[in-house]
């Protein structure tokens, strides 16, 4: 089926009853603002031990979510780091006890844009006559990274669990992971950031005003207020997956992977998905503009626009030395927490460069760790990907901390 970008609205996305933890209380959060209640979504793997000492947090990145190992409910796709978690995997679920989140700010069960606004009606008329539920929208409170850790650390403790033996994570899951590791020292005895940063630089905070300026320019995007037409601004959403998904990828990878082939599309503009491409008449496009345009549609169906506009947001004001006048260290000093940065040559996003910023802080803060920078032509999304030195790179330091840490759990027989 030829790969497109949506023009008409998309089918509604499947409503999923997902596992939640409720906070009657709610969080403060770095705005000023009290959110409540909070719903956090998510899941588990594993068993937790009668220590409860083997619990591992993993965050999952931007458009990432809690189906970490399993199918996904609304894609049907396998979990997103299924490769990853699992018994006799690297991060292995016979001998550790896994949580995963959906981030505050989302859309996957978690409270966010779209969740209900308790501060409004519960209903809402709109102009043809139906009701709709009045939800958060664009004034859902501005978020930080620093609140979706305050908001797992809620969970991990509504779960009995004292101390995590480790946080890991993945560009914004790294940003969390490092936040973890500042904000709740004592709580986690290991740290794995992965392809991320202590701050988000210049370039990316560019890349992200220029994904949302087409989540504005979309005429579905009604000011953030696209339900209750019972719409959403499908086309801005999906050029908006399209600009980040390039920065995921390499120039390598995207040379092995497509090159310059060309495929051939429907005869009919109309079919192309988007009848007034300047380029829709010459009858063919090139494999990637398949691909990306492929990336887009598919988003759309499985994430909400103004969650994005909020978690992009929560990524371009990490800085997590913005504290302490711009020193990186400050927030580490005297920590006992173990670390272990992993960064990849290909990665543009964030490159090794900005890990070794952290690492040259972590060495200044007199902190335990190690750094490893893995070969590897696949850019960004490397840690998402089959990448043999990365898996021992993780499961040898979580085998080298379990011990330290004193954990004998062994395998199931």
């Amino acid at each position: 089926m030829e790969a497109r970008i949506l023009t008409d609205q998309p089918e509604t996305p499947l409503e999923v009853d997902h596992q939640r933890a409720v906070f009657p209380e709610g969080l403060s959060l770095d705005c000023g603002a009290m959110l409540a209640p909070v719903e956090i979504a998510y899941r588990t793997y594993g068993i937790l031990s009668a220590a409860r000492d083997n619990a591992i947090l993993i965050c999952h990145a931007l458009t990432g979510d809690q189906y970490v190992a399993e199918t996904h409910p609304v894609t049907g796709r396998p979990g997103w780091w299924e490769r990853m978690v699992g018994p006799g995997k690297p991060i292995d679920t016979d001998r550790f006890f896994v949580i995963c989140s959906n981030v505050l700010g989302g859309c996957m069960g978690s409270t966010g844009p779209r969740s209900p606004n308790p501060s409004r009606p519960a209903f809402d008329a709109r102009e043809d006559g139906d009701a709709v539920q009045e939800l958060w929208g664009t004034e859902f409170p501005p978020i930080t990274i620093r609140d979706m850790v305050r908001a797992q650390h809620a969970l991990v403790r509504q779960l009995g669990i004292e101390r995590l033996f480790a946080v890991i994570g993945g560009s914004m899951g790294g940003m969390q992971t490092l936040e973890w590791a500042a904000t709740y020292p004592e709580m986690v005895f290991a740290a794995i950031p992965i392809a991320t940063a202590p701050f988000h630089s210049a370039q990316n905070i560019a890349f992200n005003e220029v994904s949302r300026q087409a989540i504005f320019a979309d005429p579905d995007w009604r000011g953030g207020r696209y339900w209750e037409s019972g719409s959403i601004p499908a086309r801005g959403l999906a050029v908006a997956r399209m600009m980040a998904h390039i920065t995921y990828l390499s120039e390598e990878a995207l040379t092995r992977k497509f090159g310059r082939r060309t495929r051939r599309q429907n005869a009919s503009p109309e079919a192309s998905g988007d009848p007034e491409h300047p380029l829709s008449f010459f009858g063919e496009i090139f494999e990637v503009e398949s691909y990306l345009r492929h990336q887009g549609s598919s988003f759309v169906l499985r994430f909400d626009a103004n969650s994005y506009l909020t978690i992009t947001r929560a990524m371009d004001w990490m800085d997590i030395g913005a504290e302490h006048d711009g020193d990186y260290a400050a927030p580490f000093v005297g920590t006992r927490t173990r670390f272990c940065v992993v960064s990849f040559t290909s990665d543009w996003l964030f490159p090794t460069s900005q890990s070794r910023v952290l690492v040259r802080a972590l060495n200044r803060a007199a902190a335990n760790v190690s750094f490893v920078e893995i070969d590897s032509d696949k850019g960004h999304d490397a840690f998402l990907l089959d990448e043999p030195d990365f898996d021992r790179t993780i499961r040898g330091f979580i085998s080298g901390a379990a011990e330290h840490a004193g954990l004998h759990i062994g395998p199931k027989p």
